[in-house]
C-alpha cells in the first residue's frame, strides 16, 4: 500500500487588533488612501499583533484549532515544522516553542525559512518525512508577525502586510494513491535578493531590519514564476489545469491572483481570494486561506487543490492536494 500525507484538519488565528485602510490613512505618517490601496492590491483590512501577541502564540492558537478540527490529540503529533520569516527569537526555534505551548514533551520541531513561500517548503518536507515513516501525524504552521518589521512610513510596503497563522494537521495513511498530497515542487534563484528583502540580520548588522521591496519588478517574476510551477506540478501529478477544483495561492495581491490564473485558463471564481481581509501573511497566507475555504464550505472532501506561492529570494513552489 501507499503512505500518504492527508490533510485531517485545518486552522487559523489573527490578531484581535483589526485595522482598516481608512484607519491606516489616519495615520500621520502615511500618505495613502483607502482608494489607492484597494486599486493596486486589493487590501482593505490586516490585523496587527497587540502586546502578548506574537508569533509563537498565534501559530499555537491555529494549531490548536487544526487538531480540533482533525480529531488528533496533541500528544499524538510526531512531528511539528513552522514556516516563519518573523521567529519569537533567533534561536531556539519557534516550532519548540509551540510544541511546549501545545503540552508536547517529545516530537521533531524545527522552522523553515522561505518567507511567503514557507508553508510550501514546510508542507513538502513534512509530507515526505511522513511517507518515510517519521511520524505518523504532523503539524504544518506559516505564522507571521510581520508588522514588526515593517518601515510605517514607507506607504510602498506597510499597507501590504498583516499579521496572522494558519495550520493544517496531517495524518499518514495507507491507501489511495489519488489521495493527499499528490505532488509538490519548489524552486529558489537568490540572484533577487535585492528586489524583496529585510534590510537587517544577525551576523550583518546585529539587528531585526526593515522589509524594501522593489514591486513592479516582484510582480513580474511573480506571474511567470506561479503560472510555470503550477503547470509542473499539475503535469507532476498526472492533472491539467481542467482538473483543478480550486486554487488555493498566496495572499500577496489581487492583481497576481487575477493574472495568475488568466496564464492558466483557469475562471477568477476558482481562486480562494482573501487578502482583502489580511492584507499579505507571508507564510501564513496560504493556510489562512485554506481554512477559510474550508470553514465556508466551499472547499470539499474530494476536492482537488492548487496551493501556490512566492516569497523573496525568490522562492516560490506549488503542491496539488485531494482533499
Amino acid at each position: 500500500m501507499t503512505r500518504r500525507s492527508i490533510i485531517a484538519g485545518t486552522g487559523a488565528a489573527l490578531p484581535a487588533r483589526s485595522v482598516s485602510n481608512n484607519e491606516l490613512a489616519a495615520w500621520k505618517n502615511i500618505d495613502t488612501t483607502d482608494e489607492w490601496i484597494v486599486e493596486r492590491t486589493g487590501i482593505r483590512n490586516r490585523h496587527i499583533a497587540g502586546e502578548g501577541e506574537t508569533t509563537a502564540t498565534l501559530a499555537a492558537d491555529a494549531a490548536r484549532r487544526a487538531l480540533a478540527a482533525a480529531g488528533v490529540a496533541a500528544d499524538r503529533i510526531g512531528l511539528i515544522v513552522l514556516a516563519t520569516a518573523t521567529p519569537d527569537q533567533t534561536f531556539p526555534a519557534t516550532a519548540t516553542i509551540v510544541q511546549t505551548m501545545l503540552g508536547i514533551d517529545d516530537c521533531i520541531a524545527f522552522d523553515v525559512a522561505a518567507v511567503c513561500t514557507g508553508f510550501l517548503y514546510a508542507l513538502s518536507v513534512a509530507d515526505n518525512m511522513l511517507k518515510g515513516g517519521m511520524a505518523d501525524h504532523a503539524l504544518v504552521i506559516g505564522a507571521e508577525t510581520f508588522s514588526r518589521i515593517l518601515d510605517w512610513e514607507d506607504r510602498t510596503t506597510c499597507v501590504l502586510f498583516g499579521d496572522g497563522a494558519g495550520a493544517v494537521v496531517l495524518t499518514a495513511e495507507e491507501g489511495d494513491p489519488d489521495s493527499g498530497i499528490l505532488a509538490s515542487r519548489l524552486h529558489a534563484d537568490g540572484r533577487h535578493n535585492d528586489l524583496l528583502y529585510v534590510t537587517g540580520g544577525p551576523s550583518t548588522t546585529q539587528t531585526v531590519g526593515t522589509v524594501r521591496m522593489k514591486g513592479k519588478e516582484v510582480f513580474r517574476h511573480a506571474v511567470v514564476n506561479l503560472a510555470g510551477v503550477m503547470h509542473e506540478v499539475l503535469d507532476a501529478a498526472g492533472h491539467e489545469p481542467g482538473d483543478v477544483d480550486w486554487v488555493v495561492p498566496h495572499q500577496a495581491n489581487k492583481r497576481i491572483l487575477d493574472a495568475t490564473a488568466k496564464k492558466l485558463g483557469l475562471a477568477p471564481e476558482k481562486v480562494i481570494v482573501t487578502v482583502d481581509r489580511h492584507a499579505n501573511t507571508s507564510a501564513a497566507s496560504v493556510p489562512l486561506a485554506l481554512d477559510t475555504a474550508v470553514r465556508d464550505g466551499r472547499i470539499r472532501r474530494g476536492d482537488l487543490l492548487v496551493l501556490e506561492a512566492m516569497g523573496g529570494g525568490f522562492t516560490w513552489g506549488a503542491a496539488v492536494v485531494r482533499y
